[in-house]
C-alpha cells in the first residue's frame, strides 16, 4: 500500500493464501470480533440513515450489516478481489487508495477505518490516511479506527506453543512495531496503546480506546489454535465458549486498564 512492491504483496496474499471474506465465519475468534464489533458500533452510531464510510473494508462483512440496519454505506478497498465481493454482495463499493480518497469534504456522518492502519507501513501515511478520512467526515462525526496489539505475538505465540520457533519476530514486533519475516500477517503494522492515541489526536479529539476482542479473546485463540480440526472437551462446550469470551470481554470493558490485554483495539474518535 505504500509502494507497487507492497501493493503486490498485499495482492497475492489476499488473493492466495487469505480468504477475509470468510474471516468472521472460520473460527470462534472471528465470531468474537463481528459480534464485539457491532456492539460498539450500536454504542456511537448514529440513528440510520446516515452516511457511512467503511475505508478498507474489505469484502464488506461490516459493510452488508450496516446496510442491512438502514445506513447508507461507501466501501472504499484497494484490492480488487475484495471490492468484487462487496459489489457481488449489493455494497457501493469502490477501488481506491485511504490517502487519495474519492469523496468530497464532509460527506459522511461516521467513518469506519480498519486495514489502512496495519497495512500502511510509516506513521507519516497512516496520519495522512486519517486526515483524508476526518477530511471526509463531517463536523462531529465519529471514526472507528482498528489496529492491532503490538502485544498480540507475544501472547497468541504462548497460547500456540510456538514462541519458541517465532521468538525473533515477536521480539522485533514488540520493539519496532513491525517484523519484515512475520508470515503470518503480511505487511502488517501493530500498535502500542499510547501509538494509537497519539497517531489519532493529529487529527481528532475525545479519543476513546477499547478492547475490540478483549481478553475474552484469548480464549478464543486457545481453541482456534488446539481444537481447530476437532471435537471440543465438555469443559469447553459448556458454557458456550462464545458467550463466555463474550462476556469476560464486556466486563473488562469496565476497567480502562485491561484495554491493554486485547490483541485487538478499536480506538473512536469525534472529529470536528
Amino acid at each position: 500500500m505504500t509502494s507497487i512492491e507492497n501493493m503486490s504483496q498485499l495482492e497475492e496474499y489476499y488473493t492466495y493464501r487469505y480468504n477475509e471474506a470468510q474471516r468472521f465465519d472460520a473460527n470462534l475468534k472471528g465470531q468474537l470480533e463481528r459480534q464485539r464489533m457491532r456492539e460498539f458500533l450500536a454504542r456511537y452510531l448514529p440513528s440510520p440513515p446516515a452516511a457511512i464510510a467503511d475505508i478498507g473494508g474489505g469484502p464488506g462483512a461490516h459493510a452488508t450489516w450496516l446496510q442491512d440496519e438502514g445506513y447508507d454505506v461507501r466501501l472504499l478497498d484497494p484490492l480488487e478481489r475484495h471490492v468484487a465481493e462487496a459489489r457481488a454482495a449489493g455494497v457501493n463499493a469502490v477501488r481506491g487508495e485511504s490517502r487519495h480518497l474519492p469523496w468530497d469534504d464532509n460527506s459522511f456522518d461516521t467513518v469506519l477505518m480498519g486495514g489502512p492502519m496495519y497495512h500502511l507501513r510509516t506513521e507519516f501515511s497512516r496520519v495522512a490516511a486519517l486526515r483524508e478520512a476526518a477530511r471526509v467526515l463531517r463536523p462531529g462525526g465519529f471514526i472507528f479506527v482498528t489496529a492491532i496489539n503490538r502485544a498480540a505475538n507475544l501472547v497468541g505465540s504462548a497460547l500456540a506453543n510456538t514462541f519458541q520457533d517465532r521468538r525473533a519476530i515477536v521480539r522485533q514486533i514488540l520493539a519496532e512495531g513491525y517484523s519484515p519475516d512475520n508470515d503470518r500477517l503480511v505487511m502488517t503494522t501493530y500498535h502500542s496503546v499510547p501509538q494509537l492515541r497519539s497517531e489519532l489526536s493529529k487529527v481528532a479529539t475525545n479519543i476513546d480506546i477499547h478492547g475490540l476482542t478483549g481478553p475474552g479473546g484469548w480464549l478464543a485463540v486457545l481453541i482456534d489454535a488446539h481444537f481447530a480440526d476437532q471435537a471440543l472437551p465438555s469443559t469447553l462446550v459448556t458454557p458456550d465458549p462464545l458467550q463466555t469470551a463474550l462476556e469476560c470481554s464486556r466486563v473488562a470493558d469496565q476497567y480502562p486498564e485491561l484495554v491493554h490485554t486485547s490483541s485487538l483495539l478499536l480506538a473512536v474518535a469525534r472529529c470536528g
